[in-house]
């Protein structure tokens, strides 16, 4: 009860003599100092919202527009043409104020005004600008006068240090694209997995579906359009993942590796220490504004930064309809799971952020403190891993009152879920490959009880040092979680460092609170649903059969030599891979950001094309080289320019996903796109890029290389594929899919994929014979920098 005491700031008694009052001068100090802080970030709040909404302006412009006008007017000339004048006879002033002080007053108002409209115009001509998208699809290296032009002026009217949310009000809306090219596009995309009748058949219905019911929904969403930031985001979240009442494990849920060939240190409450730290440290910049704006790479283009929001205190709730993503302002703490007990750890003490050393110190007791857990705590976790009706149903019946809700409030308030494990993890022993293939699946899923999947995002330690994070899918895309989680390996490891033992450096403040153990009161009828939901989480986590590869025969340097784009090259391997694996083309979903657009998320990209089966066919057909060479770089621009127009907004199945949408608002059937959107993505892949190059020195330390991350199958009898091209030579694939379903073999998949890679190289290179590197590379190091 040591915390509780400490909680008091005064005491009193009541004697004869009158009240004792007694106060805690330690109590009262951190009160205050908390206090202090939160009006601190209220403060740095009201200021960016300030800033950001004056953009691309300057507050200090302001006073600039004001001298000028009363300079001028000094000068005896009216720049407001009368306006100032007007506004004098119309002030509501009393009859002390001279008449120069009138004008002076109505000068300020007429430049106040004359402020806010050059901001309104400026914010409109920026708009303008960003909706410009022609650059997007001119040659690498070939830019053209307009482009160069309008480059220079998107330059010019940014502004100097934009902050990050600077340029949401001057996005444009994503808009909505012609029912006839959709349709279009959509046909064009199932040409190539369908015969002659279906295809005919598809036709006829697209034909059906736009002359009779496609203007009327296609009018709604317009609309919506004109209404709404964006016509597809507040839907894509609620219907794709809010609604969903599958498991979120593994369904929807991915995961992020650590260093691939380094451990920092091999002390877990160390590793912890400092990763949670950056992690604080990342929040200050978010909530101050201070991360850069994340850019197009290469480019001056911002993107939509609105995912960012609900990074931190954020939670998925569960209902038995729909599920709703819950945030709060602000949480000091985060919510710690060790061998089934669940604690409460304060990162801040009298407003100050916890140095490494200390959490690692808090972190430490954690791991040592030798309690059981209290009944029905252990397994606690699987409800948020098992389907979702139930744990709304045993969330309402037993977690809405007294000490299980303030348990559970204590975890869905904090900033975010941390995991201590006891295993082992990472490229480790005689198996690196099969190791690496553990270490994903103990990411994605764990043991399905020892994570909080509803969580924004959980770091893993394990008892090795290694690390991961598994995050929620809803409030945001890997791109914005994979941002902080470069921010946090790379702090930890190049600024943070540890000393010469592998703990974190600094001291200790000897009157930190030990962490708080969480109670619970779990009645039997909860256990009890607890093992239903373990028992749906355990099957499905056991059916997941993954395999991590880590390529280093060659990367994109020698792609990008054979003048080929290197996500093209990868997308045309895996329908080459596929081919020879299932003998057949498959629906192929691949993600392409529209983070162009304010509140924009993703789109799809339908990567097996007619132009890609062509070249597929005409390799397995033994077709001459030249003319597989002559249809592999038709198939690489065809894809290229279907992400650029997926991340224009000229995309397909986000238009007929809000079509169907508006559909059902009406209570109208339309065959097509029942149709359409029960189709398969028994290919389901995503690429994930180095956003911040600049926090890695791959020169220096090539060997401080992360592996990505991954997410499970999208279909049961498919496969999902992310890949994370790393460097010049280096592309890590992880593959997943379902050991129920007798087609599918992560392993044989990921071999095909190989041979696919140095297939593809070989007919691009004639004549280089390029030396084979060893996959498997040696037992990882462990180093401090």
């Amino acid at each position: 009860m040591a915390e509780a005491h400490q909680a008091v700031a005064f005491q009193f008694t009541v004697t004869p003599e009158g009240i004792d009052l007694q106060l805690s001068h330690q109590a009262l100090t951190e009160i205050y100092r908390s206090g202090l802080r939160s009006w601190k970030k209220r403060i740095i709040r009201l200021k960016n919202s300030v800033i950001t909404g004056v953009y691309p302006a300057s507050p200090s412009s302001w006073l600039f527009v004001v001298i000028a006008i009363l300079a001028t007017m000094y000068t005896r000339s009216d720049p407001s043409m009368g306006l100032i004048a007007k506004i004098q006879e119309h002030l509501p002033v009393s009859q002390s104020m001279s008449s120069q002080c009138q004008t002076v007053v109505s000068a300020v108002l007429f430049s106040t005004l004359l402020w806010l409209l050059l901001i309104f115009t400026m914010r409109l001509c920026l708009k303008q600008l960003l909706s410009y998208h022609r650059w997007i699809f001119e040659q690498h290296g070939k830019m053209s006068t307009t482009t160069k032009v309008w480059v220079a002026l998107v330059r010019i009217f940014s502004g100097r240090k934009p902050l990050l949310y600077s340029y949401q009000g001057s996005l444009p809306n994503l808009p909505v694209p012609a029912i006839k090219d959709t349709l279009k596009r959509y046909l064009e995309s199932v040409r190539p997995l369908m015969d002659d009748t279906e295809y005919e058949r598809m036709t006829k219905l697209a034909g059906e579906f736009e002359s009779r019911l496609g203007n009327r929904l296609q009018w709604y969403l317009k609309l919506k359009s004109l209404w709404a930031a964006n016509y597809v985001s507040d839907w894509w979240e609620e219907y794709v993942y809010l609604r969903g009442r599958s498991p979120i494990m593994v369904n929807s849920n991915y995961y992020g590796m650590d260093f691939l060939y380094v451990t920092p240190t091999p002390i877990q409450a160390a590793r912890a220490g400092n990763t949670i730290h950056a992690m604080f440290l990342y929040r200050r910049k978010l909530n101050r504004e201070e991360l850069k704006p994340s850019r197009i790479p290469g480019t001056v283009i911002p993107v939509c930064a609105a995912q960012c929001e609900r990074m931190f205190n954020t939670t998925r709730t569960p209902g038995e309809e729909t599920d709703t993503v819950q945030h709060w302002q602000d949480s000091d703490y985060v919510a710690v799971y060790h061998r089934g007990r669940y604690f409460r750890l304060r990162a801040y003490q009298a407003g100050r952020l916890l140095s490494p050393r200390e959490i690692e110190f808090q972190i430490q007791k954690i791991l040592d403190d030798p309690s059981p857990p209290c009944t029905g705590e252990a397994k606690l976790g699987a409800l948020t891993a098992g389907d979702r009706i139930p744990w709304a149903q045993a969330r309402s019946k037993y977690f809405s009152s007294g000490i299980n809700k303030r348990s559970l409030d204590c975890i869905e308030k904090a900033a975010f879920f941390v995991a201590l494990d006891d295993d082992e993890q990472g490229m480790t022993g005689d198996d690196p490959s099969g190791s690496l293939d553990r270490y994903a699946k103990c990411l994605l899923h764990g043991k399905c009880y020892d994570r909080w999947f509803d969580k924004s995002f959980s770091v893993v330690f394990f008892k090795n040092g290694k690390t991961g994070i598994n995050a929620e899918h809803s409030w945001a895309d890997a791109p914005v979680i994979a941002h902080l989680w470069e921010y946090a390996v790379a702090t930890d490891c190049f600024q943070l460092g540890y000393n010469s033992e592998g703990h974190c450096k600094g001291d200790v403040d000897p009157s930190l609170a030990e962490p708080l153990k969480l109670t619970w009161k779990i009645p039997p009828e909860c256990e009890d649903q607890i093992s239903q939901s373990l028992a749906v989480a355990q099957a499905l986590a056991d059916d997941i059969d993954f395999h991590v590869i880590s390529f280093r025969d060659f990367g994109k340097g020698k792609i990008k030599k054979c003048r080929v784009s290197p996500d093209a090259f990868i997308q045309v391997v895996l329908q080459l891979a596929y081919f020879r694996n299932r003998q057949t083309f498959c629906l192929t979903y691949e993600a392409s950001m529209t983070r162009l657009f304010r509140e924009g998320r993703t789109e799809t990209v339908r990567s097996c094309t007619n132009e890609s089966s062509a070249f597929v066919k005409a390799l397995e057909g033994g077709e001459s080289a030249d003319v597989c060479r002559r249809l592999f770089r038709t198939a690489s621009e065809k894809h290229q320019n279907l992400c650029r127009m997926a991340m224009t907004g000229s995309g397909i199945d986000r238009h007929l996903f809000c079509l169907y949408i508006v559909s059902q608002y009406l209570g109208v059937e339309s065959p097509f796109l029942k149709e359409v959107l029960s189709e398969p993505w028994r290919l389901s892949t995503s690429q994930t890029s180095i956003q911040q190059v600049e926090l890695f020195d791959l020169v220096n330390h090539p060997e401080y290389i992360s592996c990505g991350g991954g997410f499970g199958p999208v279909a049961d009898d498919g496969y999902g594929v992310s890949y994370y091209i790393v460097g010049e030579s280096l592309i890590n694939f992880h593959i997943s899919c379902k050991h129920s379903c007798p087609d599918t073999d992560s392993h044989k998949f990921g071999a095909q994929i190989k041979k696919a890679l140095h297939d593809l190289l070989e007919l691009m290179t004639p004549g280089q014979k390029e030396p084979i590197k060893s996959e498997e590379r040696g037992p990882e190091v462990k180093k401090n920098l």
